[in-house]
C-alpha cells in the first residue's frame, strides 16, 4: 500500500491518529480544571506509568484543550540533571508575558512578574541554570527570601492572583517529573498546597514513571491527598482494536481478525508498540485487508525499528555493570523480580550489586513494585536485553 497514505507515525510524544481508551481521564481532568477556574475546590493529577503508554501524549493532548479553552499554560519537561527553578523561570514568564497579551498590564500581572524576578534573582546562585532575562525589577519581599519552598509558594500565589485578574486559571503542566530532586519536588507540593488553602485557581497536571508515587509520598505526606494518581497502562482489547483499525478505516483499509489478533497478542496492547505494528503492517501489506502473514512479516521490521531506537537509545546510556545487571534481570522474564534472585544469576551478594540497583532507579530504568522488587519500567525490556546480549555474560 502507499506509503505516503500511512497514517502510522510513532515517535517520542508523537500525537498518534486515534488516542483510544483515554477519553475517561481526559474528561475528568477537564472537570477539575473547570472547577478550579470557577473558584471550586478540586485535585491536580498525577499520570504515572510505564514507557511507552502514552503519558506524554495524554498530558499535551489534555494541555492542548486547556489552552483552547483559555486556561494558562505553564508547559515543562523535567530533564535529567536540570532544577525545577531553572526550568520554570523560563517558561512562567512566556506564559505571564501572554496574559499581558492585547491590554495594558494590570497591578496582579506586574505583581507576579515582580515575583518572578526576585525568584530568579534571590535562587540564581544556588540552582546555577537559571539564565533569563526580566521584563519588571523585583520587588523587595516578595519569593527572594533564597529558601525555595517559601519563595515558590510566593511565586505562585502572587501568579494565582494573576489568573484570578485574567478570570482564568494557571496550570503547570510537567512531563518526566520523576526526575525532579526531591527537595525541590518537596517545595513545589509545599506551594501548590498553599495555593490551594488559598483558593488561588492554580493547579498541576504531571506525567512520571512508576516510581513517582513513592517520590511524592516521601517528598509530602499529604501529597496523595492534593492530586489524583491516575495510572496509564497499557489499552484493553477493545482500545487497542481502535487504535489499529480507526486510523486505516478512513484510508479504506481494514484488519482480519486473525491479524487484529496477532498484532495485540505481540504487543500486549502498549500504545506506542501498537503504532510501530500499525506503521509496518501498512507498509509490508500490498493491499486491504491486512492479514496475518503481514502481521507476522511486519513484526519483524517492527522489533528492528524498536530494537534500533526506543530500546537502543536506553541501553546506551547504561554502563557496563548496569547492563549486566538488566541482563540479569531478562534472564527471568518481564518480572517483577526479588533483588535476590538477581544477585544470584549474577553470582554476587544483593549489597555489592544494591548501588547498581539504585542507579537504575536514578536513571528511569527500574522501579520497585515493593521492599526488594524490581521490573523494568520500558515494557518489552526483557526480550530487547536477550537479543542484544544473548549469553549471560556471568
Amino acid at each position: 500500500m502507499d506509503p505516503r497514505r500511512n497514517p502510522f507515525a510513532p515517535g517520542a510524544g508523537s500525537k498518534p491518529p486515534e488516542l483510544a481508551g483515554r477519553d475517561a481521564v481526559i474528561e475528568r481532568l477537564a472537570i477539575a480544571l473547570d472547577r478550579i477556574r470557577s473558584g471550586r475546590s478540586d485535585r491536580g493529577v498525577i499520570f504515572y506509568g510505564l514507557r511507552g503508554v502514552g503519558k506524554t501524549v495524554l498530558l499535551n493532548r489534555i494541555r492542548l484543550d486547556a489552552e483552547a479553552r483559555g486556561f494558562a499554560t505553564v508547559p515543562i519537561e523535567a530533564p535529567e540533571g536540570r532544577s525545577l527553578p531553572g526550568i520554570l523561570v523560563p517558561t512562567l514568564r512566556a506564559t505571564l508575558l501572554k496574559l499581558s497579551r492585547g491590554e495594558a498590564v494590570r497591578a496582579g500581572l506586574k505583581r507576579a512578574m515582580r515575583a518572578l524576578a526576585g525568584f530568579a534573582n534571590a535562587l540564581k546562585v544556588k540552582y546555577g541554570d537559571i539564565e533569563v532575562g526580566m521584563d519588571f525589577p523585583a520587588e523587595k519581599g516578595i519569593a527572594d527570601s533564597g529558601d525555595l519552598e517559601i519563595d515558590l509558594a510566593d511565586l505562585l500565589m502572587a501568579a494565582g492572583e494573576a489568573a484570578v485578574e485574567k478570570k482564568t486559571a494557571l496550570v503547570l503542566f510537567i512531563d518526566e517529573l520523576q526526575y525532579v530532586p526531591r527537595e525541590q519536588l518537596a517545595a513545589l507540593i509545599a506551594a501548590l498546597h498553599k495555593v490551594h488553602q488559598n483558593d488561588k485557581p492554580v493547579t498541576m497536571a504531571a506525567a512520571g514513571l512508576p516510581q513517582l508515587l513513592g517520590q511524592m509520598g516521601k517528598a509530602k505526606s499529604y501529597a496523595e491527598r492534593l492530586f489524583e494518581f491516575v495510572e496509564i497502562g497499557n489499552l484493553d482489547r477493545d482500545a487497542a482494536k481502535a487504535a489499529l483499525t480507526k486510523p486505516v478505516k478512513g484510508e479504506g483499509v481494514r484488519y482480519t481478525d486473525e491479524a487484529l489478533d496477532a498484532i495485540l497478542d505481540a504487543t500486549s496492547g502498549y500504545p506506542y508498540f501498537l503504532q510501530e505494528w500499525g506503521k509496518h503492517c501498512w507498509d509490508v501489506a500490498e493491499s486491504s485487508p491486512i492479514e496475518r502473514a503481514d502481521v507476522e512479516k511486519a513484526a519483524r521490521a517492527a522489533i528492528a525499528e524498536l530494537d534500533a531506537s526506543f530500546f537502543r537509545v536506553r541501553f546506551d546510556r547504561l554502563t557496563p555493570a548496569e547492563k549486566r545487571y538488566l541482563r540479569a534481570m531478562a534472564e527471568l522474564g518481564p518480572g517483577p523480580h526479588r533483588s535476590g534472585d538477581i544477585a544470584e544469576i549474577m553470582k554476587k551478594p544483593v549489597t555489592s550489586v544494591a548501588p547498581i540497583r539504585n542507579a537504575l532507579v536514578r536513571k528511569g530504568m527500574i522501579y520497585s513494585l515493593a521492599h526488594g522488587d524490581n521490573a523494568f519500567t520500558v515494557p518489552l525490556f526483557d526480550g530487547f536485553m536477550r537479543r542484544i546480549m544473548p549469553k549471560l555474560p556471568y
